[in-house]
Formats: structure tokens, sequence, C-alpha cells
């Protein structure tokens, strides 16, 4: 299938379909009119990777999970490293929320003050 089919069935932009297969999670044949083509496993492994990506995940975490990328990942118990590594982003996560709630409540504390002055 091309990538435009492959997008369609997966919901997953052309773009981000080049960028998956630049990072080495999916790959293509090149037809002979220079098209990419993708096999039918190609929607397995796009619908896992978009799984991982709204799990919170980024791309270079989902590369950890390369050699498991055909299966079903969402009915599977995560592996030991696969829990290492959603430990890992949820500690990024969480640490970006506080410096944003931090950003946040100062200029909040700023006008709370000068409304309470006036």
């Amino acid at each position: 299938m091309r990538i435009g089919e492959l997008s369609r069935r997966t919901g997953a932009t052309p773009r981000a379909l080049r960028h998956y297969e630049s990072s080495g999670l999916i790959a293509s044949a090149r037809a002979a009119n220079g098209y990419r083509v993708y096999g039918e496993d190609a929607v397995a492994r796009v619908a896992n990777i978009r799984y991982l990506l709204h799990a919170g995940l980024v791309l270079e975490d989902v590369s950890a999970f390369r050699d498991c990328l055909d299966g079903d990942l969402s009915s599977v118990t995560p592996s030991g490293r696969g829990l290492e590594i959603a430990r890992e982003r949820l500690a990024v996560l969480d640490a970006r929320i506080a410096a944003q709630t931090e950003a946040r409540d100062r200029p909040a504390h700023a006008l709370s003050a000068r409304a309470d002055s006036v």
C-alpha cells in the first residue's frame, strides 16, 4: 500500500509516517515510480507507535519497543524496561508541569497582590 492509504488506515499523517520511517520504526520498499510501498504489517506497527505516543512516550522512547511493535501492545503486560521508560517519561512530565505551574503562579500572585492594594 502507498503512504496515502497507510495514512487513511492508521490516522497518521504522511509526514508522521515518513518520520517513523526515518527513525527506523517502519520500513517501506520503493515502487518503480519511486513511491513508498508499505506492507500490511505496517498498519499494526503504526497503530502501536501511535498507542505509545498517546501514552505519553516520545519517539526516542518508542524506539526501545522496536522489536515488539508488530503485536497487540495494548493487551500485553509491560516489560521491566517498558515500565522503566514509562516512569522516566512520567518524571519528565511531572517536572514540566511543576515548572509551568510555578511560571503561572508568579504573575497570578502579582496580579492578586496588585488587586488587593487597589
